[in-house]
């Protein structure tokens, strides 16, 4: 009779549940790339208005108000994306740290599984070998006569 693990099930929903993290975190990560793209292009958008500023191009009092509140607008736009970009990050590492708790909670039974099977084989073989010396002792005790 093969090896049937008892807790099959559990380990099986245990494994469904390690997926379902993986995924959670491939989708926070993937979301963390996005916000520190969108604070790259922030920054990138605020250096060159910066330059432009620093050129002297604008020589319109009008035109560098302008052009300063466009500044203050991107600062102020830059720090919602640090706050999002730091957000995603907690939240990345919140999904890690669940993956983690449910590969370890699967590999335990994984390994509890690993052990009963060890026990099971051990056991089958014992009674195999017990099998085979009584046969052995039956053959003898016969050809004794």
């Amino acid at each position: 009779m093969p090896f049937r693990f008892k807790m099959q099930k559990v380990l099986d929903y245990r494994a469904q549940l390690e997926e379902e993290a993986k995924v959670r975190l491939a989708d926070a990560e993937h979301k963390l790339r996005q916000a520190q793209e969108h604070l790259d292009a922030i920054r990138a958008e605020m250096a060159a208005a910066e330059e432009k500023s620093r050129a002297g191009g604008l020589l319109q009092s009008g035109e560098r108000w302008l052009h300063e509140q466009y500044l203050k607008g991107l600062a102020g736009d830059a720090r919602q994306a640090e706050l999002q970009l730091r957000m995603q990050q907690q939240v990345a590492e919140e999904a890690r740290a669940h993956l983690a708790e449910r590969a370890m909670e699967r590999k335990l039974l994984e390994k509890l599984k690993e052990r009963q099977k060890a026990q099971y084989l051990h056991a089958e073989r014992q009674q195999e070998q017990h099998f085979n010396d009584e046969i052995s002792t039956l053959r003898y005790k016969a050809s004794a006569f």
